[in-house]
């Protein structure tokens, strides 16, 4: 059975790997799922690949042949808005971290923790959740916690958010899905995705991780 999403469409996965045993066990996996999976073992493959369309999600390691995945990451980012991007990689140190995040990846796992069925944490990627390692959800935590506290008073407000967005905003920080959040706050789940984009234009951001981040530093929301 083919996995589909909300459109009742196929979902197409770019799976980025130079590793080919690692690359042969993912493809596996997701094409028994019911995936539709596209492979590439650098980044001028994956680049090629892109250039045939947009994947609905996009898998990538960091550390390529010919260049590094935080590059395919923002060109993805840029040019395919709506497609989502997990990063499956060796590299757990808080510079690879932060600049995948903040470049436009919506999860991070790293090769030794692996979920028992990446299919499922996929399906999850596309229902709006952000599936992060333990490791790097800690270190996240320890992160926000240790960065500077916002005044005292109210919030700074700047972007001068609606309190239906900021409470929407909380539900994005916390990994609620879109039709989760529209279940806590009594709206229809096709008006989420409006009030997001209507945050991202007042935020002046393109990823939810970005949104996460300005919100807490404005002290809109805390984690």
């Amino acid at each position: 059975m083919t996995d589909q999403g909300e459109t009742g469409e196929a979902i197409t996965i770019l799976l980025v790997e130079d590793d080919a045993p690692t690359c042969w066990r993912l493809q596996d996996a997701l094409v028994k799922a019911g995936y539709e999976v596209r492979t590439a073992g650098t980044l001028g493959e994956a680049r090629s690949t892109l250039a045939a369309g947009a994947p609905r999600v996009l898998l990538t390691d960091l550390r390529l042949p010919d260049g590094h995945g935080i590059e395919l990451i923002r060109e993805t980012r840029r040019r395919f808005p709506d497609t989502e991007i997990m990063v499956i990689s060796a590299l757990g140190d808080e510079e690879s971290v932060i600049s995948a995040i903040t470049v436009g990846a919506t999860g991070y796992l790293l090769k030794d923790a692996f979920p028992t069925d990446i299919a499922t944490t996929v399906r999850d990627l596309v229902a709006g959740h952000s599936p992060i390692s333990a490791s790097i959800a800690r270190f996240i935590v320890r992160r926000t916690q240790s960065s500077s506290e916002p005044p005292p008073g109210p919030a700074l407000n700047t972007a001068r958010l609606t309190p239906r967005e900021i409470d929407i905003l909380w539900g994005i920080a916390k990994g609620f899905s879109y039709a989760e959040i529209a279940s806590h706050l009594g709206l229809s789940r096709q008006t989420v995705p409006g009030h997001i984009k209507n945050i991202y234009r007042k935020l002046e951001v393109h990823t939810r991780s970005e949104a996460v981040f300005e919100a807490v530093q404005q002290g809109l929301i805390k984690l």
